[in-house]
């Protein structure tokens, strides 16, 4: 496998949770949680990329590796494009982005998607998905759906439910929920943040569907296990500091 690098794209604003990436998760900032996670996983390295001097200050303060990037990104993908110009890495190197409020990320599906990309040289960027199998999931428009083609590359993402079962939902549908979780070699990245918007990616608002509009291949791993629930809102953080634990480091077998 490739050596990967893990960047946290950290913003401090947040509409529902005002400074999330600083709250407290047993003594330590959240950004700092997730941070810690992504450094179990087996990465190269960990780099927080923030837009404010206060997340600075914090990974300073926890020994962990962070970098300022522009308060003006629209998106995370946006900001860790900056932040591997700044630290000057090479065009096939693998980034993977771990969103900064997800303290309850799996180290292993961090690990597994930067695996997928490493396995696919001819990939530019890889995701991942567990099967669905809940009626009530399957049809919920918060919940993101995929669909995979015979070499398990993405046709389709959506809110709705697909592949839509005619016969109705029955065990065994095969629907699979997308994790929001993304490698990326760098040149692609550079190359993805300057692709321009599109319909379909505005309707479904899914960034993620103007890659596949503009015709580059998306390699999907599956994984049997979900991902954790990220932290948006009040009742997010306390089931995440409810869960917590502290993570084991990657050992290679």
């Amino acid at each position: 496998m490739n050596p990967f690098t893990v960047i946290i794209p950290a913003r401090y604003a947040s509409t529902r949770l005002p400074a999330k990436p600083l709250a407290d998760i047993h003594g330590k900032p959240m950004v700092v949680r997730v941070a810690e996670r992504a450094l179990a996983s087996g990465a190269q390295a960990v780099w927080i990329a923030a837009d404010d001097e206060r997340i600075l200050s914090a990974a300073n303060t926890h020994n962990i590796s962070c970098l300022m990037t522009s308060v003006h990104h629209t998106s995370g993908t946006d900001r860790i494009a900056e932040a591997t110009r700044l630290l000057h890495l090479p065009d096939e190197h693998i980034i993977v982005n771990v969103q900064g409020d997800e303290p309850l990320i799996e180290p292993a599906l961090i690990r597994q998607v930067a695996q997928e990309l490493s396995s696919h040289p001819d990939t530019p960027m890889a995701t991942l998905c567990h099967p669905i199998h809940d009626e009530a999931a399957f049809h919920n428009p918060n919940i993101v759906k995929v669909t995979i083609n015979q070499q398990g590359n993405a046709l389709y993402f959506s809110r709705a439910a697909i592949p839509w079962p005619r016969a109705g939902w029955q065990t065994g549908t095969p629907a699979l929920r997308h994790m929001g979780l993304y490698a990326y070699r760098v040149s692609f990245l550079h190359q993805f943040s300057q692709l321009p918007p599109t319909s379909i990616e505005e309707t479904e608002a899914l960034e993620q569907l103007r890659v596949l509009w503009h015709g580059f291949p998306i390699r999907v791993g599956i994984s049997p296990q979900a991902a954790a629930p990220g932290v948006d809102t009040i009742a997010d953080l306390d089931y995440a500091r409810a869960n917590f634990q502290p993570p084991s480091p990657y050992h290679e077998s």
